[in-house]
């Protein structure tokens, strides 16, 4: 069924306004309330208006001019409105012609102006919307393939903080470090804007994945900090665990301590087992020693390290 509409209004407006805009109503499907059609001499103004116009109607269109908002009529129809409003649902979609003070019941309403009173095309369409409650929002396309084949399998992150998050771990544990040049060089990331990568980095320091460094022309460095690198590796390595539990058996049951003899005997890059070693101290099971070398030294290892094997 077609939505019934009261056009609450001043008298003066109906030939200037009121009667074609209801007139363009009716024509595009909205039965539309006005009082000159609706009523007969010898009707009831209060009954016609209060228990038929307003009752039965699904919205009300409140014409705001220089003229109404001072009419009496047009304020008992404003709060008889509000209070269909609170109590029913009504729609209320105040519709203003004129530099008017809006009521104050009004204020917190979203209000459409009308400033041709001959050419209003577009803003009749954003009232036709409102009534049968339309949106014009466009749909959501399809992201960039590269951004959009990925599960999102870590918390609070778009595929595409996922992405980003992939490329700074790949070249963390590669070249200790990433920059948003490195970044951007790579094709999974080239799609994608300066802006919407300084977001993303943004977004992972907030959520503790990364540290950044500024210098004077931006972002200088992102590192992964400690828990980054286990949440990340826990995602991106298939065998992080396996390799956690083998890095604890050699400082348990061998007493391999220098990272370089544990990088030769697992068999990975050292900046990925120092990361390791980093996940274990920060847990508590050890405690290392940096030399400038580049050679860290385990010099404490806790029992709840061998507990955790057990």
């Amino acid at each position: 069924m077609a939505p019934q509409v009261f056009v609450s209004h001043a008298t003066e407006d109906k030939q200037r306004f009121v009667v074609r805009f209801a007139q363009r109503l009716r024509e595009n499907g909205v039965d539309a309330w006005l009082d000159q059609w609706e009523m007969r001499p010898g009707d009831s103004f209060v009954d016609r208006i209060f228990e038929h116009g307003l009752k039965e109607a699904q919205a009300a269109v409140i014409v705001l001019s220089a003229i109404s908002v001072n009419k009496p009529w047009v304020r008992e129809e404003l709060n008889h409105s509000v209070v269909r409003r609170i109590s029913r649902g009504l729609k209320i979609i105040p519709v203003v012609i004129d530099e008017c003070e809006v009521p104050e019941c009004l204020q917190a309403t979203l209000w459409q102006r009308i400033n041709n009173l001959e050419n209003y095309d577009e803003a009749f369409q954003r009232i036709l919307d409102a009534i049968f409650d339309r949106s014009t929002r466009p749909a959501i396309g399809q992201p960039p393939e590269r951004l959009a084949d990925a599960e999102v399998v870590l918390p609070s992150l778009t595929a595409t903080d996922q992405h980003v998050l992939r490329e700074i771990y790949r070249e963390d544990m590669e070249n200790a470090f990433a920059t948003p040049d490195g970044l951007k060089a790579t094709a999974e990331l080239a799609s994608l804007s300066d802006s919407d990568l300084l977001d993303t980095v943004e977004i992972l320091e907030t959520q503790g994945y990364v540290r950044v460094e500024w210098s004077g022309a931006g972002v200088a460095s992102i590192n992964l900090t400690t828990d980054g690198f286990r949440r990340c590796a826990e995602v991106f390595v298939p065998d992080y665990k396996a390799m956690l539990a083998q890095v604890a058996g050699l400082l348990i049951n061998e007493g391999v301590y220098e990272n370089t003899e544990l990088a030769k005997r697992v068999n990975r890059p050292q900046r990925f087992v120092n990361s390791l070693l980093e996940v274990l101290e920060e847990a508590g099971h050890i405690k290392t020693m940096k030399f400038g070398s580049g050679v860290w030294e385990v010099v404490k290892v806790s029992p709840t390290l061998k507990r955790s094997l057990e």
